[in-house]
């Protein structure tokens, strides 16, 4: 097989990579606290043949740690999160970060997601609210306070940028390197009674599949008018009968 060949399919496979990943943004364009995907591509260079051939990558998928917009909801157990941080929660896998602020209290007055999945500290135990005590304050540094009581602190973590982030469900992100709690809360902190929406820009995504989609017919036609010419060169040069 000719190198333009594996050329163009190193093209369709990282053009079908992009096309999946923007597919799932779309499909969580109103998912609150949803990080969208992205891709990162690269150009591998081979010197099997006399002249060196640029093929593309598969690509590296990452998360976008780019902050959505916040809607106002006036729910005292929802918050959203100004800043590059994030909240923890307990889950089955342990302890996955999210930035999806929408919450409730159990019966038991448990403070938990609306997956159910209990809202930890700072130092990582579940925050435990009193199922009467009336109405929570969660102040910008994340101080929860009820019926004139402190009942504890919603945690706040920060995530180096040269982590990489796994995605647990939707909204939560699983980073291979410690998260840190937050220190500086002038630049980082909580906003009562608002939720953030996904980082997802709609418009710029439906372009991007446009786009995505009409390369990947380009380099099929060009992989099918190269298989053609092949087969007419073939045809020729091969010994007649």
């Amino acid at each position: 097989m000719q190198p333009s060949l594996y050329v163009s399919l190193s093209g369709q496979i990282a053009l079908q990579k992009r096309l999946d990943t923007i597919a799932n943004n779309v499909a969580n364009v109103n998912t609150s606290g949803y990080r969208a995907e992205e891709v990162r591509f690269e150009t591998i260079l081979s010197e099997a043949s006399r002249e060196p051939t640029a093929y593309s990558s598969a690509g590296e998928t990452f998360l976008s740690r780019k902050s959505g917009g916040f809607i106002e909801t006036n729910n005292r157990f929802d918050v959203a999160i100004k800043g590059d941080a994030f909240m923890a929660i307990e889950t089955p896998v342990g302890q996955v970060y999210t930035r999806d602020g929408r919450m409730q209290m159990s019966p038991d007055g448990g403070l938990q997601t609306l997956n159910g999945h209990p809202v930890l500290d700072v130092g990582g135990a579940p925050i435990q609210l009193d199922p009467n005590g009336g109405d929570v304050t969660i102040a910008p540094d994340g101080t929860l306070t009820q019926g004139g009581q402190q009942r504890g602190a919603l945690g706040l973590f920060t995530i180096s940028n040269d982590a990489r982030l796994a995605r647990y469900e939707n909204s939560g992100v699983i980073p291979d390197l410690p998260a840190e709690p937050a220190l500086d809360f002038a630049r980082n902190g909580f906003a009562q009674g608002f939720i953030e929406q996904s980082n997802v820009n709609p418009v710029a995504e439906i372009t991007r599949l446009i786009t995505v989609q009409r390369s990947f017919e380009a380099v099929t036609n060009a992989m099918s008018q190269t298989d053609e010419r092949q087969r007419d060169s073939i045809q020729k040069l091969g010994p007649s009968s």
